[in-house]
């Protein structure tokens, strides 16, 4: 992408190159998917979606290398399941930087997402299937004034309506523990095939053999048992939505 300045002043975005965007951004983590995103990485304000044909499975090992490496807590609204504690940290994100908001309905999320974006998350994830008019513009416009990265997770059919959301993404699990994503906007120029990028899941990566960890095979059935999932204490009282993000609000708020 390139700027061309014009008599007038004003400048033209040419789209058959990559965007050079005025907003910082964060690595991704993954150098292949950095080479192709505006800037060599994650928008740092602004709504980025992720398309997923099972939402809620394939998003966080796609954030993760880069949500590590925020400075503040990263606040998840609406999540389809409760977090896997062990994933999360596992991978260097701690209990104390992880905020869970549980919220059922649209509206509830939304309301919930707006309050942590003019908060002190450093991220807010938010999963959403149908979504009123005008709601994404208005969480874009709102992200982008306050400077805060929101990732709205939904499900591929999304993607046959538009979106304010100045990058949009297609996440599916591929062989060998890959990631296949499918760039389908940016600004710049259509991308045409799909990157794969390799991701052992959560700690699996301590434990698995080199042959496992390419083949994408674990160990035969039975010599696993499934582990539960630990609870995250006092992050997710059972109360109205609103209290939850209170009690969120008041875990992000500087200490006096």
């Amino acid at each position: 992408m390139e700027l061309v300045s014009l008599e007038s002043g004003a400048t033209v975005w040419r789209a058959d190159r990559l965007e050079r965007p005025a907003a910082p951004v964060w690595p991704t983590g993954w150098p292949a998917l950095d080479a192709e995103l505006p800037g060599g990485g994650w928008p740092a304000e602004g709504l980025t979606e992720l398309l997923c044909e099972c939402p809620g499975t394939l998003e966080a090992r796609l954030l993760m290398p880069a949500l590590v490496r925020a400075d503040a807590p990263v606040a998840l609204v609406g999540s389809p399941e409760p977090p896997h504690p062990p994933g999360w940290w596992s991978s260097g994100l701690v209990p104390s930087r992880l905020v869970w908001v549980q919220a059922d309905a649209v509206r509830e999320r939304l309301w919930a997402a707006e309050q942590l974006v003019r908060g002190r998350a450093a991220a807010v994830l938010l999963w959403l299937d149908r979504v009123p008019p005008g709601a994404l513009r208005r969480l874009q416009v709102l992200s982008a004034g306050a400077g805060r990265p929101v990732f709205v997770c939904r499900p591929w059919s999304a993607a046959a309506v538009s979106s304010p959301a100045p990058l949009r993404l297609r996440l599916a699990s591929a062989s060998g523990w890959s990631l296949q994503v499918d760039l389908l906007k940016r600004r710049g120029p259509p991308l045409l095939q799909p990157l794969n990028l390799p991701s052992v899941p959560g700690g699996l990566s301590a434990v698995l053999s080199p042959r496992q960890q390419r083949l994408g095979q674990a160990w035969p059935d039975g010599l696993l048992h499934p582990v539960e999932a630990l609870p995250l204490p006092a992050l997710v009282p059972e109360q109205p939505a609103a209290n939850e993000v209170n009690h969120a609000l008041g875990r992000l708020a500087p200490a006096a």
